[in-house]
């Protein structure tokens, strides 16, 4: 009986450390975000600009999307926009769409604190006039307004009202919709049947994406219904993860922060209560939400009093630190100043040897440099030497088989003369079919030595360019022009002038080649000619 009493108390214990370390966590998370509301505003102010300024739609639709990000934001801007859709339907004749901006004005002057204004708008709408579709928008611009109005001081008569404009709601929306869901959600905590809203709602906030309108107000209704239970450490997750949604969203308009600060000032935790109260006002100030305004404007009051007093504790326990320092301080400073002395003594002794080991290093990376040097110097001749080597016992392979090509030619040409067949004779010399010849053979010859030399030249080129535009060789070629350009630029030879010479070709078709490869290029187009000037040779990198 005993064992199973202690290992009950260690489960409960060990469940409690788990939700402190998930309540710290998500805690830290807002206090960061907290810090940079400044970067979340700014990505809602340049969604909204794009909005504004990108939109090709003018009309209905563009204008209930600016709404919509302004009224949980700004009220001003969303008034603004309201009221410009508002003009729209006038001039349009558009009754429907003039109803509907009325309901969203009266929902805005509502948060305002404009109560009269807002009544007034609501009380001059029928709801027998309305289309069925804007039904929903009726009821919850009532539930809204009783809701702000209920700030001023709560009573049973609001509270039904808001019930009875809540469930109304609930009855024309789709049932299959995430608003539905929520306000059936919310109904039932107030109504008292928690069981099923709190699987609905984490059903909801596993399932809802970041960027939901609906999204804060889920965790937000599940701190509601543990403040039901009475379980503070609940409701300070579930608050704090809907005030860090808020606060990620730049959601101005919220309630989250504010019931937060007063769980932290409750539990003790001044500091935290203090800055989500600043935060939260902060937010109504700027989103000009007059009825949260004054809910915080009186709890903050209270908070920096007791921020006050826990500042001024501190600073007294500082003034004694810092006594107690400055006695120890004291007695340091003779012991620092001896050791000071002996370490001055190790210093010389250091710095004469940092000195040393200093010009040792800087002479053995010049020895560094001049070996890597000399190594890329000797690799470089040592390829300059097989190169000449190579060309050089072609070049008189090639030349011995001109003279004979020559002296076969001359003597078919001294024959066709000496014969009288001038006609035969005249079409040989004009013919250039020889000379076709010999430039294939030439190319042919040129291939051959230059795979001789580079026999890896074609894989590393292409490893040089994008896949799609590798070069791939038709059955039997050796090297096209493409690659015989390339082919004379790894041997040295960079103008294109010459190359065009020796290719038969024109300057500028030789300057097209090199810039389309250039424009291929899987490397920097800066780096493409000098990569080239690497490849080739087997187990070379080019990389």
């Amino acid at each position: 009986m005993k064992t199973c009493l202690l290992v009950l108390l260690f489960t409960l214990q060990a469940g409690n450390l788990y939700a402190d370390a998930g309540r710290d966590s998500i805690l830290h998370e807002l206090d960061e975000a907290i810090r940079n509301k400044a970067a979340y505003i700014h990505n809602r102010e340049s969604r909204i600009a794009h909005i504004r300024d990108a939109a090709v739609d003018t009309g209905f639709n563009r204008l209930q999307l600016l709404y919509l990000n302004f009224s949980k934001y700004n009220l001003d801007s969303a008034i603004y926009y309201v009221k410009q859709s508002l003009q729209l339907a006038e001039a349009t004749h558009n009754k429907p769409e003039q109803q509907s901006a009325h309901l969203r004005l009266a929902i805005l002057y509502s948060s305002l604190g404009k109560y009269r204004e807002s009544e007034q708008l609501l009380n001059g709408i029928q709801k027998k006039d309305l289309p069925a579709y804007l039904y929903a928008e009726y009821y919850e611009a009532w539930m809204r307004f009783y809701e702000h109005y209920a700030t001023n001081g709560y009573t049973d008569a609001y509270a039904r009202q808001i019930h009875l404009y809540r469930d109304s709601l609930i009855q024309v929306l789709d049932t299959s919709g995430t608003a539905w869901k929520v306000l059936k959600a919310e109904q039932d905590i107030y109504s008292g049947k928690t069981a099923g809203a709190e699987t609905v709602l984490r059903r909801l906030l596993h399932t809802l994406p970041q960027n939901d309108w609906y999204h804060p107000m889920v965790p937000y209704l599940l701190g509601s219904m543990y403040r039901q239970r009475r379980d503070t450490a609940a409701q300070i997750y579930y608050y704090a993860l809907s005030a860090l949604s808020d606060t990620r969203a730049a959601v101005k308009d919220h309630a989250s922060l504010l019931n937060l600060a007063l769980l932290c000032y409750a539990t003790g935790d001044v500091d935290r209560a203090y800055r989500y109260t600043r935060s939260a006002i902060e937010d109504a100030l700027f989103a000009r939400v007059q009825f949260r305004s004054r809910q915080m404007a009186e709890f903050l009051t209270v908070v920096s009093t007791a921020y006050q007093e826990r500042e001024t504790l501190r600073r007294q326990q500082l003034q004694q630190y810092l006594l107690a320092i400055s006695l120890l301080s004291f007695f340091l400073l003779a012991a620092v100043v001896y050791v000071y002395r002996q370490m001055k003594k190790m210093q010389r002794l250091k710095e004469e040897i940092d000195a040393g080991s200093k010009q040792l290093a800087l002479l053995n990376k010049d020895i560094i440099q001049k070996n890597a040097q000399l190594q890329e110097r000797n690799s470089q001749l040592s390829e300059a030497n097989h190169i000449k080597e190579e060309y050089i016992a072609r070049f008189f392979d090639l030349c011995s088989a001109y003279i004979s090509k020559l002296e076969t030619y001359r003597k078919t040409l001294n024959q066709k003369a000496t014969g009288k067949k001038m006609d035969e004779l005249f079409e040989m010399l004009r013919s250039t079919t020889l000379v076709d010849t010999e430039l294939e053979e030439l190319y042919r010859h040129f291939d051959h030595i230059f795979l001789h030399l580079y026999p890896d030249f074609v894989r590393h080129f292409n490893s040089l360019l994008l896949p799609e535009e590798q070069v791939t060789l038709k059955p039997g070629e050796l090297l096209n022009t493409e690659l015989r350009i390339f082919a004379l630029i790894r041997l040295g030879i960079t103008d294109s002038n010459k190359i065009a010479d020796f290719l038969r070709y024109s300057v500028s078709t030789i300057y097209n080649y090199r810039t389309k490869a250039r424009n291929k290029a899987a490397v920097p187009r800066d780096e493409f000619e000098k990569q080239v000037m690497k490849a080739g040779i087997s187990g070379e990198k080019t990389a």
